[in-house]
Formats: structure tokens, sequence, C-alpha cells
């Protein structure tokens, strides 16, 4: 069961792409003081109080768009909302408190209640008690309740917005992974085979398959044995509920795939190797990144490449890859057949090998030997006149892997300084695949253990 998801749909400038950037933590969605300046979904896992939910930034819906930004671009946002509050467990409705009520807002609520899903109200920019306090006399009349004055710029009011959301999304599915087994999570853009692929490893017709995109209607769980290791194989296919809602292939793909990355312990990205990393790719592999899964990435379609390029270089495909993707560099890269079978047989001791690096964990000796001759052939640069110092290391956990690093001060940690003591615990140490964690805590030196 994938994680719930929260849709922000609201009339055009109210702040959505802001609050969306407020609740995720980071800032994902573009903002702009201008209307219509968010078209596409934009989605992201939250994570509230334990609570793990997929939240989606819509475009702004006006049914009575000025003509200057054209018919054709308001019904597709319109049609892009819509479906994103079709789809939702909550609906997350965003209203200006600095403008009020505007008519836009009665009829953004109007298309809501079709939905029948449950809303939460929210008014943006609500910043100072005063402003607050007069938010429930002006948005009650839209019959959603009380409303949550919220400023997203702030932060103000999104605890509270959090809880109602929360509250009222449907109950974590029960079933617990069984013990020892690993998800594989199979994500991708529409139409790169992550069906076929599902099939040929299970050996059986378990997806659908299809050459039209969105044939997949469901996130697909099924459990198997590979050399006597348990697995749960997760097929995250685009769906298309709603043919006539431009780009809702794409959308729906990702949401599942949101859904299935939230879950998994190996994320599958599959891409077509006949067209190359895209931008889709990259975002897929970034989202697993960020979520601290460990990633394997699969050039499908290999049989089309060998047969349209004589002149075939694995090596200098798979390093167009690392060069499209630089951040996911500790990734392992395969290419494969998912119909022809072709170099099928590579990609599950690939995916072992991760599973075990997801498992490992340094002893502590060895960890600390390595870091002190790292450090003293390559000292840290100086900030601000102070240097920084290292005591001590050790790895508390595992799945993924965590290495605490005990200095004088974590704010002289400077970014290239802490990439090379990741590569450096790479090169000593097989993570092939796994995100490493590194985390700097202050520490005198009187307090190092002897």
């Amino acid at each position: 069961m994938q994680p719930a998801t929260v849709a922000i749909v609201g009339r055009p400038n109210v702040g959505k792409s802001a609050l969306f950037n407020r609740l995720i933590g980071r800032r994902m969605a573009i903002v702009e003081d201008t209307p219509g300046v968010t078209r596409d979904r934009l989605y992201a896992l939250c994570d509230w109080r334990g609570r793990v939910f997929s939240l989606v930034d819509t475009a702004g819906i006006d049914p009575t768009a000025a003509v200057a930004h054209g018919e054709a671009l308001a019904e597709a946002t319109r049609r892009q909302a819509e479906a994103a509050a079709e789809e939702a467990d909550v609906v997350l409705m965003l209203v200006d408190a600095q403008t009020g009520l505007h008519p836009l807002d009665d009829d953004v609520a109007r298309i809501l209640r079709r939905k029948r899903r449950p809303i939460v109200l929210a008014a943006n920019k609500a910043e100072g008690e005063s402003a607050a306090a007069s938010v429930p006399a002006e948005f009650g009349p839209l019959g959603f309740g009380d409303p949550v004055a919220v400023s997203a710029i702030h932060g103000e009011g999104t605890g509270d917005l959090l809880d109602r959301i929360v509250h009222l999304l449907p109950p974590q599915n029960a079933d617990a992974p069984v013990e020892g087994e690993l998800a594989l999570a199979v994500i991708g853009r529409p139409n790169v085979g992550k069906s076929s692929l599902v099939n040929a490893l299970l050996g059986e017709e378990r997806a659908l398959v299809s050459a039209a995109p969105g044939t997949t209607r469901d996130a697909i769980d099924t459990p198997f044995v590979w050399h006597g290791r348990s697995f749960r194989i997760i097929d995250t296919a685009g769906v298309r509920k709603k043919p006539e809602a431009h780009g809702a292939i794409e959308y729906y793909a990702a949401l599942r795939s949101l859904g299935a990355i939230a879950r998994c312990d190996v994320a599958l990205l599959v891409f077509d190797a006949m067209t190359g990393i895209l931008a889709q790719d990259r975002r897929l592999a970034g989202i697993a990144i960020e979520e601290r899964k460990a990633l394997v990435v699969v050039g499908n379609k290999w049989d089309l490449v060998r047969e349209q390029s004589g002149d075939f270089n694995q090596a200098e495909l798979a390093q167009a890859v690392r060069e499209a993707i630089p951040f996911a560099s500790f990734a392992p890269i395969t290419f494969l057949s998912a119909k022809t079978h072709r170099r099928l047989g590579s990609l599950m001791p690939v995916v072992a090998g991760v599973a075990d690096n997801l498992a490992r964990r340094i002893p502590t000796p060895a960890l600390n030997t390595m870091l002190r001759d790292a450090v003293v052939a390559h000292p840290p640069p100086a900030t601000g006149g102070r240097l920084l110092r290292i005591y001590y290391a050790s790895q508390p956990a595992t799945h993924p892997p965590i290495v605490v690093l005990h200095c004088n001060d974590p704010e002289l940690v400077q970014a290239h300084y802490r990439r090379f003591l990741e590569n450096v615990i790479r090169q000593h140490f097989d993570f092939e695949g796994v995100p490493l964690t590194l985390r700097f805590v202050a520490r005198r030196y009187r307090e190092e253990p002897a």
C-alpha cells in the first residue's frame, strides 16, 4: 500500500508552491509572484510525527483565466489540479488571507465539493495574530470548517496544519513486511519497460505489459526468492485514470514511484537505453537518494541499442549515464533487455551485492585508522582561521549506514571536505549502491574515550 496522497489546490498566486516547499522542508518548487508559474504537478514525500505521505503541488485552478494566459493553458492547469484532487486522499485548499475571499475561491470550492474528499482549508499569508483572528469569519462561508491560519514564508501555523492533515489521512496499511525480506521498487518513466522487467524477473506474466504508456493500474507487490534470499518486488508503472487530463501519465507514474520509494529498500531506476537519462529519471534518482534508499540504475532495451549502433560501447554509455546523474555516482549501472532476457542474469547479483552493502558495518578501529591516515594525507582547510579537528568516528547504524564523526566544531566542515571523506570511506569499504550519511557532532578532545 503506497503512502496516502495530499494535494494542495487553490486559485493562482495564493502561495501553494511556497507552502509546498515549507511543508517538505526544502526548496523544490519554483516560487514567483506571478500567477500561473506552477503548470505541472510537483510531488515529494512529507513526514510528520512519523506519518509519511505524498504531497502534491498543483497548478492554480482559474476557470475564468485571462485571455492573455491562453484558454488552452487555463484548461490544462484546471484539469491537472482536478486530477490531483481526484487522486488525493486529502485535499488542502489554500486561500489568501491578505486579499480575502475571492470569487475564484468559490469556483474552486465548487470543483472540490464534487470530488467528495476530506478537505482542509488553510489561509496563507496570515502573518501575526490580527490577521489570523480574521480568518474564520472571512473564509467560513466556504463551508469547509474552521480554516487554519498559516504563513508559508515564516512557517507560522504549519504544525497545526499538518496535525489536521494527518488526522484525516486514511489508516496506514497494517501488513508488516516479512522479516529478512528486501523490498525492491521498480521506478522510472512510463513505457521504459518496468512491467516487462518485473515479469522477466518473476518468470511469469504478473504485470500487464503493453506498448502504450500507462498500462499498469496500481502498484503491484510480488514476493519471490532468488538463490535462497527473499525479495518483494514493487512494480510502479504509470496509470492514465483520466485520459483527457493533460500530462496525467507522468503524474500518476511519479506518484506511484513516490509511494514505492517510501517503502522500499532498494530502488531500481529503469531508463530507456535508446533515449538515455531524461529529466524525470534524474528527479526520481534524486528523490530516492533524498529518502536514503539504495539505488541501482538499469538501462533497458539494450538489444535495440546493439541493433541500431554497430559501434556500441557499453562503457561509454555508462559514462554518459554517470554524467547525467553525477549525484548518484555511487549507484551501479547495468544494461539488459527485459524483452529478450539478454543480460537479465546480471541484475540480481548486483542487487544482492547492494543489499549486503546496506547492512555493512565497519569495525570502529578500522574506520578510525583509515580516517586518521586520510586526514594526515589531506588536512582539512581552515575556516575563518580555525582548523577542523576530527577526534574519532563510529558507525552506529546500518540500512542505510551512518557514520558519526566527533570533531571540535561541525560548522568548520566544508562541503568539499565532506565529499572527500565520503569518497575515502567508499574507496576503502564497499558501499556501492548505498547512500552514506556522514554526521559531524561537536565533542571536546578530552571527552575522547581511551
